[in-house]
Formats: C-alpha cells, sequence, structure tokens
C-alpha cells in the first residue's frame, strides 16, 4: 500500500509544533473548527481578511465572475473585472501611480518591482544602476528576490548562498534605536545611514526598498512619518526609485487606505496583496508612475518586461477585489478602524507598565507588544508557548518570538476585542510566572 500524502504546513516544525486544527467554517470575525471549538481570528488569517470571512458581497461577486469567465490569460488579452479593478484602485492610489501591473501574491510584487526597478535603469542607459538598499528588519517574502532584500535571519539562513547582496541600512526602530537615541531626543538621526549611502553609492544604487511606517514580519516595528519622509527626499536627492512595500501596510491596516498617505509620500514603485481581495483570494500587484512604464515602450523588443504569472490578473480574485474596493466605500470602513485604534491606545497604555512588557506601539488596526525576553526574536521559547495559550483561550494569535501583535478584521466589536486584551493580561501574568 502506497505512503499516504501529507500536507506540509508553512512556518511548522513537525518536531515540535502541536498538530495543525482543523476549521470546518468561518464568520465574521471567528473560525470554527470541526472539534466545535470558535476561535477569534486576532490576526485576520496572516494580515489578509479585511472585512470578516464570508462577507456577502466578496461572496456574491467570485460566485457571478466564476459562472461567467473564470480565467483567461492576461498576455494580449483583457477582461472587464481587471479593467473595473484598475479603475476603483485608480479613486486610492496617487496621481503619479499610473501603471499597475498583477500577480500571484505579496512575494511576486515585490520581485516585479524588484526586476523592474533594475530593467528601468537598464532600459535608459543605466546598466551600472543594478544594487538594492532596504532596511534592518526587514520582511519582503520568500521568494528569492524578496528574501535577498529581506533582513538575515531564520527565514533566511539556509538560503544565504542564493541572495543577492543588498546595502543595509539603519530602520526606525525606536524602542531599539540604532543611533542610540530616544524619541524625545531625537531627529531621526536613524535616516543618516541611509544618506551616506546614497552620498557613496548612488550611481549603482537602483532603488531603496522598505515597509512604510509599519515593518510587520520583522516586529511590527512602528516607523514617524518623518523618516519615510527623509527617505523619499534622499532617493529624490540622489536620483533612487523608492519601493513601498505597502503588502502589510496597504488597504487600511494604518489607518489611512495606503500606509504611504500618513506621510504624504509617493513613491515610485508600489506593492500590494493580502488584504485587496478582502483577504478572500490570491492576488498581487506592482504599481508603477509614467516615467518607469514609459522606459519599456519601444521598438527595440529587449525593453520589453518579460515577466508574468499564469493566473496574472485572474478574473474571479479581481471581481473579490472590486468588491473589496465596493465595501469601503458602501461600509463604514475607517470608522470600524478607528474604533480599533482607540481600543489598541486604551489597552497598551494599561499594559504599558507591566514588568514583563518592554514596548508597546500601535498604528491603525494594528496593536504590538514587545515582551522583554533573554531570547528576543522570532525563534524566542515564548512564542509556541503564548501561540497554545491563547488558542486554549479561544483566540487566535501568533506572536512573532517575544512579539505578540493583535491586527484583527475590521468588523471585530468592541466586545470581542476587549476579550482579546483580556486574555493578552492573562498571558502577561503566565509569562511573568
Amino acid at each position: 500500500m502506497s505512503e499516504a500524502l501529507r500536507i506540509w504546513h508553512p512556518f511548522t516544525q513537525e518536531a515540535s509544533d502541536p498538530s495543525p486544527i482543523r476549521i470546518e467554517s468561518a464568520a465574521g470575525v471567528c473560525l470554527y473548527t470541526d472539534d466545535g471549538r470558535r476561535l477569534i481570528d486576532g490576526i485576520s488569517s496572516w494580515w489578509v481578511n479585511l472585512h470578516g470571512h464570508g462577507h456577502p458581497a466578496i461572496a456574491a461577486a467570485i460566485a457571478e465572475q466564476a459562472a461567467k469567465l473564470d480565467h483567461v490569460l492576461l498576455a494580449g488579452f483583457t477582461h472587464e473585472p481587471v479593467e473595473e479593478l484598475c479603475q476603483g484602485l485608480r479613486e486610492f492610489l496617487p496621481e503619479p501611480l499610473t501603471r499597475i501591473f498583477f500577480s500571484d501574491n505579496g512575494s511576486t510584487a515585490v520581485e516585479v518591482a524588484l526586476k523592474m526597478a533594475v530593467q528601468y535603469w537598464r532600459n535608459i542607459g543605466r546598466p551600472e544602476k543594478h544594487a538594492f538598499a532596504a532596511l534592518e528588519h526587514a520582511y519582503h517574502g520568500d521568494t528569492v528576490g524578496a528574501m535577498s532584500v529581506g533582513a538575515r535571519s531564520p527565514f533566511t539562513d539556509p538560503f544565504a548562498g542564493l541572495c543577492f547582496p543588498v546595502h543595509r541600512v539603519h530602520t526606525a526602530y525606536c524602542y531599539r534605536c540604532p543611533v542610540g537615541k530616544t524619541r524625545a531626543t531625537c531627529e531621526i538621526d536613524c535616516v543618516e545611514s541611509l544618506g551616506r549611502l546614497l552620498e557613496k553609492e548612488h550611481k549603482q544604487i537602483a532603488a531603496v526598498i522598505l515597509e512604510p511606517l509599519l515593518q510587520g514580519a520583522g516586529g511590527m516595528i512602528v516607523h514617524p512619518a518623518e523618516f519615510l519622509q527623509r527617505v523619499r527626499k534622499l532617493c529624490t536627492e540622489y536620483d533612487v526609485l523608492l519601493i513601498a512595500d505597502e503588502v502589510l501596510t496597504g488597504f487600511g491596516r494604518t489607518g489611512r487606505m495606503f500606509a504611504c498617505e500618513l506621510a504624504g509620500v509617493v513613491p515610485d514603485l508600489m506593492c500590494l496583496s493580502k488584504g485587496i481581495t478582502g483577504g478572500v483570494l490570491p492576488l498581487g500587484a506592482t504599481v508603477a508612475t509614467e516615467r518607469i512604464h514609459e522606459a519599456f515602450v519601444s521598438t527595440d523588443r529587449t525593453k520589453t518586461f518579460f515577466h508574468g504569472h499564469s493566473y496574472t490578473g485572474n478574473p474571479i480574485a479581481a471581481a473579490a477585489a472590486v468588491a473589496n474596493l465596493g465595501i469601503f466605500k458602501s461600509e463604514p470602513v475607517f470608522e470600524r478602524i478607528r474604533n480599533i485604534e482607540s481600543i489598541h491606545a486604551e489597552r497598551l497604555a494599561a499594559i504599558r507598565t507591566h514588568p514583563a512588557v518592554g514596548d508597546v506601539r500601535s498604528i491603525g488596526s494594528v496593536g504590538a507588544i514587545e515582551l522583554r525576553a533573554d531570547d528576543a526574536g522570532y525563534l524566542s521559547a515564548l512564542k509556541p508557548k503564548l501561540y497554545e495559550f491563547f488558542l486554549d483561550a479561544g483566540v487566535l494569535l501568533r506572536p512573532l518570538g517575544n512579539i505578540l501583535y493583535v491586527l484583527p478584521p475590521y468588523v471585530i466589536s468592541s466586545k470581542a476585542l476587549h476579550f482579546i486584551y483580556d486574555r493578552i493580561t492573562e498571558a502577561l501574568a503566565f509569562v511573568e510566572r
């Protein structure tokens, strides 16, 4: 008899992690297991779900589109859902971003941006500009290019030989300031390492890539808006492209549709995914300025952007994304985000002084608690213990090592969000013991 085929789960160590939980259904902010338990989805199922599981508008759009046109290649073809999605995004994206290239997920959206940046300079006769600068603690995905611009970590260590070299510069990690300042005495001195790098190497650097205002997997690190503003200014001064990875931060997570809005900054390339379909189907997008796009339009066919994916611009995913944008107009989405933001502020202020807590931070719908730990980092021993603690308490929270974070769907009720924070308060006592 042949060996059974089994699922290989992502980010899972089968030798020590608990067995996967079988989910039978989901509705609103809740996941229901096949053994009758209910879990509040406190992390939006890996940061993707915006309006709650099973939103009827998105479900209806998917069903209608599946019956009409399931898929057609986007090379040489187009269709109504992807055109409508472009029109819908136009209302939210900054005016200089005019060209959108679709892919499958966040990692591929980043890969596209990196390749566009390098080929842009090559196409305009400056092939020497092919290097990248990225932040400490960065995470941009798990494909090779995305890993390369991400910080070195247990995620990337086995593949160090495959990753291309990247200039690494300071990030605005205020709790662990890389230049030894406090926020009260800081003049965004951490950005000076980028300034020194660009002054010396700008003729070889194609782009700077960053997660605007919120670094996600690197520890839910919240930046002052001035940091992003200074980075944009330096990129402009030294003629280097700015890539904003808004895969996590896009679609309201930071309190605005896109995090760059909070700083009044427009990047040259913007990467989108996660919430673009409301968290229902995979879809990625890379948005570029007209300046970048024009460098690829030529009778010289070698200047073509030779990149694509089988499911690029999938009609069903595009229809889900159109429905998602419609919900932003038909429902009080940003009012819900402001409610989440206020509860984060209230509960984190009370938690801040707990002896197990090193720092608290929040932005928009994201709240984070950095716990004191001798083994701080993604492999902290606190992670598996806390993960199991929260599951037993009826909450899905998946700590980033010693970083606890809450990132719920926008439709979460005040009662449910307070319930999560009550469990976190209990967990702090558990950690202290």
